[in-house]
């Protein structure tokens, strides 16, 4: 079995072992379960095909699915819209074989970086493929870290998350936000498996990270699209920032992410602070990596 088949294969039997026989309708006596979830044939039902047919893609068997049969299988494995998108992209990388190539640098337009300016009182960053940063404002350097003094193959949020101190003091919630970068790093190595810093930055966090090991072996998957981050700064304290991420037209492997707190909270007043202490420093720049 080739290593993507491998991964779609691992993929299913993890989806299916955390489905809820109940409330698909499914008997749920212990002396007929002796595993979680849903068993093989009970799948293959509620999908509509055989079990042989289902049994052979959990094997990752070189089969491709119908657009039909791969929303039905999203329905009876009970997968969330990023679950369905990966189901597709598992599906899609196994039956198309390619060898890992090496893309492009990204980099960021001047316009973009004159607009993470414009949003100084906010902080703001640009995240590229596999979470490089590419590009922060000052206020998104004085809330996370000054990711522009780093050599530039540090400059990825989820290597950052996993690997740093600093970053995990200042994380309340860090086990929850460290979790969400490992679930939304492999959701992206399933829709381009054949990146190849992508599967050397995976390669080294599995050398490194205990927690990232664990964690990437569920294979879980998740997007994020907005939310909240608890932290404890170490000049401002306690504060919590809502985020929304935005895709850049004409450019859809960037994302901006743009930080925010309620008008008049304690967090308000911490974020103010922080600018007020930030003084004048420099304007951001263009963070590429290599």
């Amino acid at each position: 079995m080739t290593e993507k088949n491998q991964e779609l294969a691992d993929f299913l039997r993890r989806a299916r072992s955390q489905c809820d026989p109940a409330r698909a309708g499914l008997p749920t006596d212990a002396r007929i379960r002796r595993v979680p979830g849903l068993r093989r044939e009970e799948v293959a039902l509620l999908a509509g095909v055989s079990t042989d047919y289902y049994a052979r893609l959990e094997q990752g068997r070189r089969i491709v699915p119908s657009p039909s049969v791969l929303e039905a299988l999203g329905r009876a494995l009970e997968l969330d819209a990023a679950g369905q998108t990966h189901l597709e992209d598992l599906i899609g990388a196994a039956s198309t074989p390619q060898r890992p190539r090496s893309r492009a640098v990204q980099r960021v337009r001047p316009g973009l970086r004159q607009l993470l300016d414009a949003l100084d009182g906010e902080p703001a960053m640009i995240l590229g493929r596999r979470t490089d940063i590419l590009a922060a404002n000052r206020m998104a350097r004085a809330l996370f870290a000054d990711f522009e003094a780093r050599p530039p193959a540090e400059r990825n949020y989820a290597r950052w998350m996993l690997l740093d101190e600093d970053a995990r003091a200042l994380f309340v919630d860090w086990e929850l936000q460290a979790r969400a970068a490992v679930e939304s790093l492999r959701l992206e190595l399933g829709a381009d498996p054949h990146d190849r810093a992508t599967r050397d930055l995976v390669a080294e966090l599995r050398t490194r990270s205990a927690e990232f090991r664990g964690w990437w072996d569920e294979h879980r998957v998740y997007q994020r699209t907005h939310g909240s981050k608890r932290l404890c700064h170490p000049v401002v304290g306690d504060l919590t920032v809502d985020y929304e991420t935005l895709t850049l037209p004409g450019d859809t492997d960037s994302t901006l992410y743009v930080y925010t707190t309620e008008p008049g909270s304690p967090s308000h007043q911490a974020l103010d602070l922080l600018a007020s202490w930030t003084l004048s420093p420099p304007p951001s720049s263009d963070m590429n990596t290599q």
